[in-house]
């Protein structure tokens, strides 16, 4: 048999059978790098429509995980699909390089030499750091094989890129919008800042809960009930009630706030008497450990605005007024109002004229002024404030309750509302909030599509943007402060002409903290609202949200590979009260449009159990891990598998699967390259018109499939580009289509119609295969690429600017029908061939023949195929249904068929392997006669 094995047409590719990713994966890296693969791949639809993905970026402050992995893997994909797909798709990686994380980081390396430095040393610390990680991160973020313009990133510390921050902060200015005032913010008091919405995060905590009773002895509570009872009560014994989980902000309080349409009641115990809302009372009674109480009557809430108490236990006197956002679903109805601590009360208190009293420093510590509490933290004082109010008899009861709390993004500690001087723009100047939610319902597709109504609502309702923070390292609010009546100045032109300074600078922005203030001051300045000459630098910073929200202008606006707006932003979920949100506003406050046409999120990675990594559980994965075992490859496919639209689990039994699937899907590219060995499109293919019926067919069903997936990429639906893409290999190709040609191809002439018309075929597949595969898995498609006959690499050396002309088959809906029927006869044949197999009858199916007894709808789609190829039997015969015998097997769910099935007569042909008569040649005895003829050239 070894002297047939010559004359075969055996596959003669040199591909691998193994992958060893981890090995070759860094030479393709190092490949692509010296021969720019990435600008090959651009300039392949150099004249092609624009496609712009803008980056959101990354902090420079530590090692990438798998989140930061999945969302640039994520972002690849996209690029390369849409390159592959003939779009002018260019990606222009960014850091985030400012603020918090990193000075943290910095602070935490100097310890207490922190406080003996100068701002340009710690500017300066901070820049070196962040720089160093951009670099690590690039190699990371490379070794995944991400492409871009990793030689000339946009970093937010960039000169370019300051002086455009800068000036986008001018233009609010010049519109107006940017207001400095004292409202409540959150403050960190461990990283001593101000903090956004976007950097809070809500955690359980647990807070003391407590009842309080202010002494209301004002004449006006007897005006609302009627004289018959009002005459029962004592005015020096008549309190209202309220509850609050903050009691450390008890010693700022200024009012007492009731709804002005609730129904609230004077309810007498042990002759006392306690106003608080009707509806509340019984929760409140037994709360309190009242066994009986007697109600005198009812009023609404309105009816007591004006009426004024007293504090609790200091001598000051607290207001009652009215507000529409108290509610009935805890406490007692009548709310707490410290102006300083919280936004709802700032504004009552702005109607009230209420005094905005915050005596407390940076560090969340009470003033000398505070009595009783002086120098405690604000979480100190709370077991002191309840004893003060023990000690004083206005305690009404006391528990502790575990609830949602703010805490700070960056330390986790809880922060707490404080009424600082900060630079806010304002949400309703130049109709912003408005504009920006019917932006948000009109101009904006978000998927998933829930991400439109939690922006949405987010802009609805959140307050004034606070955009300074009192920290060193970022872009410096450009103002100067009056030192005899802290009036601001901040003239426009002046603005813009200090962020020319930056521009021009070697460190951008240090320029503000270099220059003196008679240096950044004009001549003669003078405030205009006090005629003094005595100014100060502004030193707060900007929100880092700002910095990166003002990218569209630093980087899509000037880069000329990319475009304004850009048609889509790619990020986390939790960036719709981040990146989103800020470019978003700052884009619609100055450009009156959005800065993108698509917003699209993914999830949050998890572990196997659907649990948040965690360092201290010990579940973290990082993706270096998976590199090292198994390859980046694995890593990329795993990104594609999942529906990253929701938190996605990965684990080590996942990526086992996903090893699995990969080697089906390389072992059918081996196949393809093997044999397509010396195949020359140009002179070897067939039209679609010369295809044998079984090839149009599949070249139909390939194409179909080729479709499905372009468009799965379009859509971002990755995933379906994965099942597709792997059903494809191992259902529709080896389990059906490569099974059937094998014979053809192995065994027929070697340029005989019958193999270059699957020849033909198996070349379209590849072309369509590497287009599928390559923004997935592109260190694989490369591979397969390289090995591919030159003839076939349309004249290019990468497989990312391939851009193939595609055969387009041209079968009917009638036609697609029939060979679906022959499908489901091809499994109901499979299917009764088995139970012979299991019993060790046969070990092939070739060791078979058998018989159709079929309908006429059958008998006539079985007359497009050569039975013997398609079934992969040695023998194969159609009668009428009518004369199936007992033994045929009858499928239950495809009428109009039996299936006969024996094991096949005559000798094995040593060359093709089926039964057949033998010997018709002296000269090749063990030769069946159509191996006969192919080696006779026949």
């Amino acid at each position: 048999m070894s002297d047939y094995k010559k004359t075969l047409c055996l596959p003669k590719t040199k591909f691998p059978m193994k992958a060893n990713l981890k090995q070759r994966e860094p030479e393709m890296l190092k490949r692509w790098e010296e021969t720019g693969v990435y600008n090959k791949m651009v300039e392949a639809n150099k004249d092609a429509e624009q496609y712009v993905l803008h980056d959101g970026p990354p902090y420079a402050n530590g090692h990438i995980h798998m989140g930061t992995a999945m969302n640039k893997v994520l972002k690849d994909i996209i690029v390369k699909s849409r390159n592959m797909q003939g779009q002018k798709a260019e990606y222009v990686p960014g850091w985030d390089c400012h603020g918090l994380p990193i000075e943290h980081k910095v602070s935490q390396d100097l310890k207490k030499k922190k406080k003996d430095l100068p701002t340009l040393i710690i500017r300066k610390l901070c820049r070196e750091y962040a720089l160093k990680y951009v670099d690590i991160q690039r190699k990371e973020f490379k070794r995944l094989g991400v492409m871009g313009a990793w030689d000339n990133p946009y970093l937010t510390l960039k000169p370019e890129y300051e002086a455009a921050t800068a000036r986008e902060l001018g233009r609010f200015m010049e519109n107006g919008s940017v207001v400095r005032g004292k409202k409540p913010i959150h403050w960190c008091c461990s990283c001593k800042t101000a903090l956004a919405e976007a950097e809070v995060e809500h955690e359980d905590h647990t807070s003391p809960s407590i009842y309080v009773r202010f002494p209301l002895n004002d004449p006006k509570v007897l005006e609302v009930l009627p004289s018959d009872i009002s005459s029962k009560m004592d005015l020096s014994r008549t309190f209202v009630c309220i509850w609050t989980t903050t009691p450390w902000t008890l010693p700022d309080n200024m009012a007492v706030a009731l709804h002005p349409e609730f129904d609230y009641c004077v309810a007498e115990v042990n002759g006392d008497f306690y106003i608080l809302a009707e509806r509340l009372l019984p929760v409140c009674a037994e709360s309190f450990g009242w066994d009986k109480y007697n109600v005198l009557g009812t009023f609404e809430g309105a009816k007591l605005e004006g009426a004024v108490a007293d504090h609790p236990f200091y001598n000051r006197k607290s207001p009652i007024v009215l507000a529409d956002y108290v509610t009935l679903d805890s406490g007692t109805g009548c709310v707490h109002t410290a102006p300083g601590h919280g936004r709802e009360d700032f504004e009552t208190g702005n109607r009230y004229g209420l005094e905005v009293y915050s005596p407390i420093n940076n560090d969340g510590v009470f003033l000398q002024e505070v009595e009783f509490f002086a120098g405690l933290n604000v979480f100190e004082a709370n077991p002191k404030v309840i004893e003060k109010l023990e000690e004083v008899g206005n305690l009404l009861a006391r528990e502790n309750i575990t609830h949602s709390y703010p805490h700070c993004w960056r330390c986790k500690e809880p922060v707490i509302f404080r009424a600082t001087t900060q630079w806010f723009i304002s949400m309703e100047k130049n109709d912003l909030r408005k504009n920006t939610l019917k932006a948000i319902q009109n101009d904006v597709n978000w998927i998933p599509a829930w991400g439109e109504n939690r922006i949405f609502k987010m802009i609805e309702n959140r307050p004034d943007w606070c955009i300074s923070r009192q920290r060193n390292w970022g872009v410096p609010i450009i103002a100067l402060i009056c030192q005899d009546c802290d009036e601001v100045y901040n003239e426009a032109k002046w603005v813009f002409s200090i962020v020319d300074e930056f521009e021009k600078h070697e460190n951008g922005c240090d320029y503000w903290f270099e220059k003196s203030v008679e240096e950044l001051a004009p001549a003669g300045l003078k405030c205009p609202k006090c005629g003094g000459n005595h100014w100060a630098k502004e030193t707060d910073i900007l929100d880092v949200w700002f910095d990166s929200g003002t990218s569209f202008a630093a980087v899509v606006e000037k880069r000329p590979e990319l475009r304004f707006p850009a048609d889509l932003y790619l990020e986390g979920s939790d960036q719709h009260r981040g990146w989103f949100h800020s470019s978003l506003l700052a884009s619609m406050a100055t450009r009156k449009t959005p800065p993108y046409r698509t917003v699209l999120t993914h999830g949050y990675v998890v572990d196997k159990h659907g649990k948040k990594m965690s360092k201290s559980i010990g579940n973290v994965i990082a993706p270096q891990e998976i590199i090292d075992q198994h390859g980046a490859e694995i890593l990329r496919m795993w990104v594609s598998a999942v529906n990253y639209q929701e938190d996605v689990r990965i684990s080590d039994e996942i990526l086992s699967r996903l090893v699995d699937a990969y080697r089906r899907i390389r072992n059918t590219c081996r196949y393809l390259l093997g044999n397509l060995d010396g195949f020359n499109p140009e002179t070897d293919a067939v039209s679609v018109s010369e295809l044998l019926p079984t090839d149009h067919f599949a070249l139909d069903l390939i194409k179909r499939q080729h479709e499905v997936i372009q468009k799965a990429y379009t859509d971002f639906e990755f995933h379906k580009v994965y099942h597709t893409l792997h059903n494809l290999c191992t259902t529709d190709l080896s389990a059906f289509y490569l099974d059937i040609i094998k014979d053809r191809l192995y065994v027929s002439g070697e340029k005989s119609l019958k193999r270059r018309s699957a020849q033909t075929v198996l070349w379209q597949t590849m072309m369509m295969l590497l287009t599928d595969m390559a923004p997935i898995l592109s260190f694989t498609s490369e591979e397969v690429f390289s090995h591919l006959p030159e003839e076939m690499k349309c004249g290019v050396d990468t497989v990312f600017a391939i851009r193939p002309k595609l055969l387009t088959p041209a079968l009917s809906n009638d036609e697609r029908t029939k060979w679906e029927l022959l499908l489901d006869v091809r499994r109901e044949v499979t299917k009764a061939i088995e139970p012979l197999r299991r019993e060790r009858v046969i070990g092939h199916s070739l060791d078979t023949q058998i018989t159709l007894f079929a309908d006429e709808t059958i008998t006539k789609a079985l007359e497009s195929v050569d039975m013997r190829e398609f079934f992969i039997v040695s023998g194969a015969e159609v009668k009428p249904l009518a004369e199936a015998d007992s033994d045929a097997v009858k499928p239950e769910e495809l009428e109009g068929l039996a299936v006969g099935v024996v094991k096949s007569e005559g000798e094995k042909c040593s060359r093709c392997w089926r039964y057949d008569t033998l010997g018709s040649n002296a000269e090749h005895p063990e030769l069946c006669p159509r191996c006969t003829a192919v080696l006779a050239g026949e």
